[in-house]
């Protein structure tokens, strides 16, 4: 399970870059856009590396056998490894994510060479055709438990197996500049959404001279759809309870101008002086941070115009991006951390002004962590009302006021998203 702490699943500052094939310092936990893939390339068996296979294989192995997250044990191999291993570092990450997508199609007979190989055929074969495999055959790449507690759809199904795009967030006033800069996939970017950049390129973003400057960040593009349905405007207070490092913050920040006031609040203080770095690079004046545990002693006592609660969850919402969580990930982890929720959005409540705004996002799809921790809310906070979070040219599920962004709508993570305004009166 996925510590329920006050930052969301992911991983730490290390990842693959599957461009060059280095591993760079990086930070996407908060975001989830650990080891992208930014195209559909078909693996072909004719030139598969066998190192890269068994290497692969290794790993797996180590992951099952350890129970530790795949992500994590690539960032160690690859780290600790020579030149020979780092070469192959882009094609050993995607061997091993494919596995996890299609593992349970495999014929459990195979050996686990056998079985990786199958995968990467049936990888081929969505990447030939996403019809060709069944809503039978695609219902056992997701676990049993599942279907019960999400509104499974075939759309969603396909998300998860296709390759997940790395999105881009520019700074308001650099997104045409870089659009000109960057190789990018305009034919999926909303209109509505003009600093959301599709990355298509090859080039490591982190030694890039525009991402020094503080000029964009890699930020999922259901991340960037939180941000614009908060709204904050220049002037106001704001506090991000969950801040991680900080990926929707910096997002608030430039969305506010650099003007007003944002806390940010985590258990972790590695994380908010991680937070505190990238403030400085991407020029975000506007943060202040406080360490809080999450408990009913509030880290200051101000009142706020807005209150974001990205509260940690189960990350259902990126099993496309992270497909060894489904596997890690069980019931008892998405009702312990429902209660978290839950718990969060009591205790930060009253801190919200009169007229004021409260934000929940969680990156997960379970019915527990997302309409259930409404209704719970709504019977204990009647001062409260539901507003309908949508952003104009963005493709959502909107039931009873409360919004779902499914990971097939804008190629990017699913998203649930609702909003509460505090009467001016009560």
């Amino acid at each position: 399970m996925r510590s329920a702490r006050l930052a969301r699943p992911g991983v730490g500052p290390h990842a693959v870059d599957f461009r060059s094939g280095n591993v760079c310092r990086r930070r996407l936990a908060g975001d989830h856009q650990t080891f992208p893939g930014t195209e559909t390339i078909r693996m072909s068996l004719d030139y598969l590396n066998d190192r890269a296979v068994n290497v692969a294989a290794r790993l797996i192995r180590q992951a099952n056998d350890e129970k530790r997250p795949a992500d994590a044990l690539l960032r160690e191999l690859f780290r600790s490894s020579g030149d020979e291993i780092r070469r192959d570092s882009a094609e050993i990450t995607r061997i091993v994510y494919t596995f996890y997508r299609w593992s349970q199609l495999a014929n459990r007979k195979d050996s686990l060479p056998g079985k990786i190989r199958s995968c990467l055929r049936n990888a081929d074969r969505f990447t030939e055709s996403v019809e060709y495999f069944s809503r039978k055959e695609l219902q056992n790449v997701i676990p049993h438990w599942v279907k019960k507690h999400v509104d499974v759809n075939m759309d969603w199904l396909r998300a998860l197996q296709a390759e997940p795009r790395l999105w881009l967030r520019a700074k308001r006033d650099a997104a045409a500049d870089l659009k000109g800069k960057l190789e990018h996939d305009s034919s999926i970017e909303p209109k509505s959404m003009p600093e959301a950049i599709a990355f298509s390129g090859k080039e490591d973003l982190y030694r890039h001279p525009d991402f020094q400057a503080g000029r964009f960040e890699i930020q999922d593009i259901s991340s960037q759809v939180v941000g614009l349905i908060c709204d904050p405007k220049p002037g106001e207070t704001w506090w991000d309870t969950c801040s991680g490092e900080g990926g929707k913050l910096l997002h608030l920040s430039d969305l506010m101008q650099n003007k007003g006031l944002i806390w940010a609040s985590d258990r972790s203080k590695r994380r908010l002086d991680v937070l505190k770095k990238r403030a400085a690079r991407a020029k975000a004046f506007n943060i202040r941070r406080r360490a809080w545990e999450g408990g009913e002693y509030l880290p200051m006592k101000t009142q706020f115009d807005g209150i974001l609660v990205d509260a940690p969850c189960s990350g259902v919402g990126t099993w496309g991006r992270l497909p060894h969580a489904r596997w890690s990930t069980n019931l008892n982890d998405v009702r312990e951390l429902a209660e978290v929720q839950k718990r969060l959005l009591r205790n930060v409540a009253r801190s919200v002004k009169r007229g004021g705004k409260l934000v929940y996002a969680v990156c997960t799809l379970t019915r527990e962590e997302t309409s259930q921790v409404v209704e719970d809310f709504d019977d204990r906070f009647p001062e409260f009302e539901l507003e309908t979070p949508t952003v104009a040219g963005v493709e959502s599920s909107v039931e009873d006021r409360i919004t779902t962004i499914w990971p097939h709508a804008l190629r990017g993570n699913g998203m649930f998203v609702a909003v509460w305004r505090r009467q001016a009166q009560e």
